[in-house]
């Protein structure tokens, strides 16, 4: 009698990690690009630099062409205000669901239900590497423990969703990752979830994975240092405001964890609204101004259009979002323009100790051979 794959309906090969970096490898040139935008990611999560990380781009990404388009308009404007931002573009290609939907251009590139995976895959690597030689340093998330073995080369910093903060998996899986993770607070606004999370990932693991060559293994970590946490509100309501941040950092603190941490403009904090983003941006600004340390990063939805549009629409807008709608291009410019304003006053503010990110201690445990 027949006990397994009861409900599997079929197995299709899917190409091996190290064939798809051999056919699209990253170039030297372009590794030490990732590793210098790492560093300074690094460098302002750990108070080592005074500027602010801010993570702006689509929802999700469904059109490369249009996605390179708003790529060249944030190097440009990452370049303007250098001085006080780091300027990292969201680059999504996977699609957590709370139901169903489309799930992001590596499970369904064609948006056919055709889940040509291995089309995703070459189409995501490509379009990451495009972005390195364009110098646009690029933010994932990553929502199962393969896919990074396909892109983490040319990853400079990663989130872990609200719906899988919690997940002992993906805590595994950022304990080995090279670059920092954020972890969302909980969908419901638990913010304590993702500070556990935080501590599970700095600390060493062992788990199942797979390898470059695509073969099943034991996967050894040494942690993550540069994991923290990332505000998103909840069903709760929001939790951008300077209260909630005040909390959080006290609650890191009470952790053992660095008062490090960001806010994202968009999802619980927005009521996925959009246009609310613009006066979450500025109540945030305001807090870094006054002169608050523990906000190291900020992230918004943002595309070239502002809103969204059904993925079915024929034709479709081009650089409008089919699944969260975001913030047109001129907008965002002006957040960012806000937000570097802000960096220059909280460099004339008095630093306060107690929210004043403290620096990490020299990492010098053993890792295990990875490209993740």
């Amino acid at each position: 009698m027949r006990t397994r794959d009861l409900r599997v309906t079929g197995y299709r090969p899917l190409v091996p990690p190290a064939i798809l970096l051999e056919e699209l490898p990253l170039s030297e040139e372009g590794s030490r690009a990732v590793a210098r935008a790492r560093a300074d990611l690094l460098a302002i999560i750990d108070g080592e630099d005074d500027r602010l990380v801010a993570i702006f781009g689509p929802c999700s990404i469904h059109d490369p062409v249009a996605a390179l388009d708003y790529a060249r308009r944030l190097r440009a404007i990452g370049d303007e205000l250098r001085a006080d931002l780091v300027v990292v573009m969201r680059a999504y290609f996977m699609k957590p669901r709370t139901s169903v939907g489309w799930k992001g251009l590596v499970s369904d590139p064609h948006r056919d239900g055709s889940f040509r995976i291995n089309d995703g895959l070459r189409m995501t690597r490509r379009l990451l590497l495009d972005l390195v030689e364009i110098g646009v340093p690029a933010a994932c998330e990553f929502v199962d423990p393969i896919s990074p073995q396909y892109t983490s080369d040319l990853v400079t910093w990663a989130a872990i969703g609200a719906r899988t903060t919690e997940s002992q998996v993906h805590r595994e899986l950022a304990s080995g990752l090279s670059f920092p993770v954020g972890f969302k607070n909980g969908t419901d606004g638990n913010v304590q979830i993702a500070i556990d999370a935080v501590r599970a990932a700095s600390q060493p693991h062992s788990f199942m994975g797979v390898t470059e060559q695509g073969l099943a293994a034991i996967v050894e970590t040494g942690g993550n240092p540069s994991a923290h946490i990332v505000l998103r509100g909840g069903t709760t309501g929001a939790n951008h405001d300077a209260a909630s941040v005040q909390r959080a950092l006290a609650a890191l603190g009470t952790a053992s964890c660095p008062a490090r941490l960001m806010i994202d403009l968009s999802h619980g904090n927005s009521g996925r609204d959009h246009l609310r983003q613009l006066s979450i941006a500025k109540d945030v600004a305001a807090q870094i101004a006054s002169g608050e340390r523990g906000i190291v990063g900020v992230m918004a939805e943002s595309f070239i259009e502002d809103g969204r549009q059904d993925s079915e629409a024929v034709p479709l807008v081009y650089g409008k979002s089919i699944t969260d709608p975001c913030i047109g291009w001129d907008r965002s410019v002006d957040v960012l323009r806000s937000l570097a304003d802000a960096v220059r006053a909280r460099r004339s503010t008095p630093t306060s100790g107690p929210t004043t990110p403290p620096a990490r201690s020299a990492d010098n445990r053993t890792r295990a051979p990875s490209r993740s």
